[in-house]
């Protein structure tokens, strides 16, 4: 019994690795997808080693409060990663991308609550930390930065928003109805994906092997390994001192930084030349994770990070 937890979003890139990891380390699994008739959300989870006998998937809505406490019950802890992803153009960002977020995560906390879950660990974003223009300039950007709202609405910049606001409601929640939450912030996401569909990370590495001069300045401060990211979600369940933000990167970069390491490893393609600095006032810094260093994780290093990237889009017939 003390080992049943629940991942929400569970067939996404990062969500497979988690329940990958967890199964590994033999937890019961209640993993949440959008759709129980989908191959391609529940196929790759079932054939995980220890899924035949500790895996439970569950169909659930976000804006869905019943289907969400099905999936919750039982469980000793929670992880919630369930939340849309769009970093291209949005339509109707309250509908696509705030209300899944935010209400979404409102409700994944009051179900966690009220079945009595021990700590929840929210999946936040890098997205909730940077773009902030008013950060000082000579100072690493860190878990104590927060997104500046008003400039994400004036550039329209809706996931940034979407994933600040849903992270504000979950400390908020936490602090009202004592619910003991922790909160990782992945970085850029990528390496070998379990599942069969590509997240927005893995999305604009293709579109950067195919010559894509786009620079994300609002959107990169660094990349992370998919391993690294699961593990980070169960360092700060599994260990009780954990609190608050966990910048989850494996060092702060610049995109500039990750393209010319990505042009050199793979001069076949026709990667962009960038300039170096394509985050304007970004300052760099090996050791931007250190609460989850000091935890214990040793960050994969970017170069692995590409290779196993890059690899697994050719395996699977993306590139």
């Amino acid at each position: 019994m003390s080992k049943v937890v629940c991942v929400t979003g569970g067939s996404g890139c990062i969500g497979s690795w988690l329940v990958h990891l967890l199964l590994e380390r033999g937890y019961t699994v209640h993993a949440t997808v959008k759709d129980l008739k989908d191959d391609t959300e529940t196929k790759h989870l079932e054939a995980l080693e220890g899924a035949g006998t500790r895996l439970r998937l569950f169909q659930i809505d976000l804006l869905d409060y019943d289907s969400i406490v099905a999936a919750v019950n039982g469980c000793v802890g929670v992880f919630h990663l369930a939340s849309p992803c769009i970093v291209d153009k949005v339509l109707d960002p309250q509908k696509e991308l705030l209300d899944p977020a935010i209400k979404g995560t409102t409700n994944v906390l009051t179900a966690a609550k009220e079945a009595g879950v021990s700590r929840v660990v929210v999946t936040s974003s890098i997205s909730a930390i940077s773009p902030n223009p008013n950060w000082p300039s000579d100072v690493i950007k860190s878990e104590d930065c927060w997104v500046d709202l008003e400039y994400c609405k004036e550039k329209e910049l809706w996931y940034p928003m979407s994933k600040t606001l849903a992270e504000k409601s979950a400390w908020e929640f936490a602090k009202e109805k004592g619910l003991d939450v922790v909160v990782v912030n992945p970085g850029t996401v990528m390496g070998p994906v379990i599942s069969p569909k590509l997240n927005a990370s893995m999305i604009m590495l293709v579109r950067l092997l195919q010559g894509c001069t786009e620079t994300y300045e609002n959107f990169f401060i660094g990349s992370v390994h998919f391993k690294d990211v699961a593990l980070a979600h169960i360092l700060v369940y599994e260990n009780k001192a954990a609190a608050g933000r966990h910048m989850c990167v494996e060092a702060i970069s610049h995109y500039g930084d990750f393209v010319a390491k990505v042009a050199e490893l793979y001069p076949e393609y026709n990667v962009p030349k960038l300039p170096r600095d394509t985050q304007p006032g970004l300052l760099r810094a090996k050791d931007a994770s250190k609460k989850l260093i000091d935890l214990g994780l040793q960050f994969i290093p970017m170069e692995q990070i590409i290779k196993d990237a890059v690899e697994c889009l050719k395996s699977k017939g993306f590139i």
